[in-house]
């Protein structure tokens, strides 16, 4: 995939098939307008001497409603960076991370398109029913379709997808449940489990002294993490083999029981190549997606109670993951 900061910055050949919007999750009905996004593409008649018609996607970064309304706090479901690489993954030929900021809030709709049209050549805007870009949400599907015939581009409007008897799943939905821990609901409404992704840093190494060594992991602020408690999750480690997955409990709060004072994710990683060694995961990216939740986070009488618990967390951890088909943890 061809990536870009900024309209401005990008400058590619076309005919483009282009669609735009937060795409913060990257779910179910997101993943079904890309599909459909493709398929026009690849079905598109040739322009005379010139090159196949490719797909692009525009995101925004920050979230608009960051910018719009910046005393509600917004936590994202995926980075940009995240959405771009699912969005690379299903086939999308070019990605662009536009800024949002208030001036380009306010552009015309027949502004925007316009840098759409130079930039990326773009032939088709392929869109969901309740779109609108521009100053107030000016530009809605009868304007954008009038537009087209002056800027030069077709509109294509896709329907949502019917899932689990509802129309359209939505972020706010999933975000709901990811904040509530029901990470399984979660993953049913975004097609995959939900990930987060973070740097592993040094904490106080409690969990070595415990002999269930953890790695924490250093989040972006403005990622969304799911409820206090334990969970079964798949960590993601980066070797020089490419990517390793393993199996993993992890553990969002506080920590009462050793009187923790900081809210941290760490992930105890099941079946380690080098047992208790975390320590050479310093710096480096990991991910982890969460498959299930076990239990709410409890203040334990004893540090031996809490090891004893520990040890059953993994042992559930295990039994889930031996019933668990490969496909479900991709």
């Amino acid at each position: 995939m061809q990536q870009f900061i900024n309209l401005d910055r990008a400058h590619v050949d076309g005919p483009t098939y282009v669609t735009i919007g937060n795409f913060d999750g990257m779910h179910r009905g997101h993943q079904a307008l890309l599909r459909r996004l493709r398929q026009l593409a690849e079905s598109a008649p040739a322009w005379p001497d010139a090159p196949p018609a490719q797909t692009a996607l525009v995101t925004f970064d920050p979230h608009p409603l960051a910018v719009l309304r910046p005393h509600q706090p917004h936590r994202l479901l995926t980075t940009p960076a995240e959405r771009l690489a699912m969005a690379a993954e299903l086939g999308i030929d070019v990605g662009v991370i536009q800024r949002f900021s208030l001036d380009f809030a306010a552009l015309q709709p027949i502004e925007f398109l316009q840098l759409l049209k130079r930039h990326l050549k773009m032939a088709a805007l392929v869109v969901g029913p309740d779109f609108a870009l521009g100053r107030n949400r000016s530009g809605d599907i009868p304007t954008l379709t009038d537009l087209g015939k002056t800027v030069g581009y077709v509109l294509h409007v896709v329907d949502p997808i019917i899932w689990d008897g509802e129309i359209q799943v939505r972020s706010n939905s999933i975000r709901q449940a990811v904040g509530e821990g029901n990470v399984e609901r979660a993953a049913e409404m975004l097609g995959r489990p939900y990930i987060v992704s973070g740097t592993v840093f040094q904490g106080d190494q409690r969990g070595r002294q415990l002999g269930i060594p953890t790695a924490n992991l250093l989040t972006p602020p403005e990622k969304l993490l799911p409820a206090d408690g334990v969970y079964v999750t798949l960590a993601t480690v980066q070797t020089e083999r490419g990517p390793r997955q393993y199996p993993s409990v992890t553990n969002l709060g506080v920590r009462p029981t050793v009187d923790g004072l900081r809210r941290r994710l760490e992930t105890h990683l099941l079946d380690f190549p080098t047992p208790g060694q975390t320590d050479n995961l310093y710096g480096q990216e990991l991910t982890v997606a969460f498959v299930a939740h076990l239990r709410g986070e409890v203040r334990f009488s004893s540090l031996e109670a809490l090891v004893n618990q520990i040890h059953m967390d993994i042992d559930q951890a295990r039994l889930l993951f031996q019933r668990l088909a490969p496909p479900a943890l991709v």
